[in-house]
């Protein structure tokens, strides 16, 4: 089940921070604006902020967490609305309103604002206090990532969710669309060249990145830019490398662990690489979802001189899958959605639940998988993203950013519909009612123009790429 209550000690976080900052830095607001690695990165509204000041601004915080000032709760509208030292503070999800519940974290200085990071234990999926020492690895990449992105939405004035439903209501709507989609074939097309360019040394392609980044569609997108530039791309799927079913690790929990690396064939699957690689032959297995096992059929598989090997997966970037002499024959392509579009300046929308979003429409249209299931099947799917795509993602040469600035717009009718399934009586009511809350801040849009080849239409259906029912029986 998703916990929630971790949320509302985050939450307890971000109502300090906005009660701190104007204290330490008069005429300043506070402001969040995305996911970034455990944490999220802030800033303030009107300057950069030092090193020294990030100190002072985590120890005026660590103050005021152990002081335990009660926050008071004033009512619902839309938001939720509490008081904090007479200051009125309003958050999108509730708040826990002790601060010395507050999820531990540490404040960490990065680029012109900060990042309120939380350090994940594998034992609980719980959040624990880091060592103020340990190393940091600042995710430069992915922060760029998020840059280009908000630039390009600078660009156009839609950076908060009133001012994309401003221009849905106005009749712009398959303008917004039209925009969305360009930004993600200009990057796809970026990409394409930055590939085309290193072709001497290039033997593969790898793309990776956690569950609803839409890598289905990407690469065949990618695949038909790459064409598109005179090379002919291979691609070859990692799930064929699957081990039966009953030869996979299993987890704490004794279940099959569907999403470690020792699920795969790993001796073969390198063995044919290497082959590939040499311009020798191979005869890929193919793997029998329904059996959950390998089938008797294999695939003819030969890479010439002219070729590159495209693979996609959840492993893809991992250095163990691949054991290659020069680093050079291979292109890391990381995606992750990361969600740009914010309700204000300090309440964000956090890129997991804009993913859970994706996922549970697609799970309940096409695959057979009712909302609870999909949010009892999400801490686990969380784990394995932490465990094997994100620890990699700053590895990558190129890094794709699959959100779209409309994409909430149109999966609120789907997801309503979907959300309404869960009674009051279950567990999981509390996320049906976070989910509820969140989409109501995004006017609805019409899907019928959201073009075939979209990434949306992996969750949505219709795309000409991916096939819309994939249930694996196992």
């Amino acid at each position: 089940m998703i916990e929630t209550h971790l949320d509302k000690k985050r939450q307890t976080i971000k109502i300090g921070l906005i009660r701190s900052i104007p204290k330490l830095f008069p005429g300043e607001t506070f402001r969040a604006l995305f996911s970034i690695g455990t944490g999220i990165y802030c800033e303030l509204e009107n300057s950069a902020i030092s090193k020294r000041e990030v100190a002072e601004l985590s120890t005026m915080m660590r103050e005021w967490n152990e002081k335990g000032d009660v926050i008071q709760f004033l009512f619902k509208k839309d938001y939720y609305y509490y008081s904090v030292e007479e200051v009125v503070v309003k958050t999108l999800h509730p708040v826990d309103l002790d601060p010395r519940n507050a999820a531990p974290y540490r404040l960490i200085p990065f680029s012109t604002g900060f990042i309120v990071d939380f350090d994940h234990t594998q034992e609980d999926f719980d959040y624990a206090r880091e060592d103020g020492n340990k190393p940091y690895m600042p995710p430069e990449k992915l922060y760029e990532a998020y840059w280009l992105r908000q630039q390009w939405f600078k660009n156009l004035g839609l950076e908060l969710s009133h001012e994309v439903n401003s221009y849905i209501t106005s009749g712009h709507g398959r303008d917004l669309i039209n925009t969305g989609e360009a930004i993600h074939e200009k990057h796809i097309s970026l990409i394409a060249d930055m590939i085309t360019r290193e072709r001497r040394n290039l033997r593969i392609v790898l793309i990776s990145g956690p569950s609803t980044s839409g890598k289905t569609i990407f690469t065949q997108r990618l695949l038909t830019q790459l064409r598109i530039n005179g090379l002919k791309p291979l691609q070859l799927n990692l799930d064929n490398y699957f081990l039966d079913i009953e030869q996979r690790p299993r987890d704490e929990q004794g279940n099959y662990d569907f999403d470690s690396l020792e699920a795969l064939d790993l001796p073969l699957l390198q063995e044919h690489f290497r082959f590939l690689i040499e311009g020798r032959p191979i005869e890929a297995p193919v793997f029998d979802y329904v059996a959950g096992k390998r089938s008797d059929k294999t695939q003819s598989v030969h890479l010439g001189a002219d070729e590159i090997l495209v693979i996609e997966g959840i492993h893809a970037l991992n250095p163990d899958l691949l054991t290659v002499e020069n680093r050079n024959t291979l292109f890391k392509i990381y995606l992750s959605s990361l969600f740009g579009i914010n309700i204000d300046p300090r309440n964000r929308v956090p890129s997991t639940e804009a993913r859970l979003i994706r996922r549970m429409v697609r799970g309940d249209m096409f695959r057979g998988v009712g909302p609870e299931q999909t949010f009892t099947m999400w801490p686990n799917v969380r784990k394995g993203e932490i465990n094997y795509a994100f620890k990699f993602q700053e590895d990558c040469d190129a890094m794709f950013n699959s959100s779209l600035i409309y994409e909430l717009n149109v999966l609120r009718p789907y997801a309503e519909a979907t959300l309404q399934k869960i009674p009051e009586s279950s567990p999981h009511y509390e996320i049906k009612t976070r989910l509820l809350d969140l989409l109501a801040f995004f006017e609805p849009l019409e899907s019928s123009t959201v073009p075939f080849n979209s990434i949306l239409r992996e969750y949505i259906g219709g795309s000409t790429y991916a096939p819309e029912k994939i249930i694996k029986i196992y």
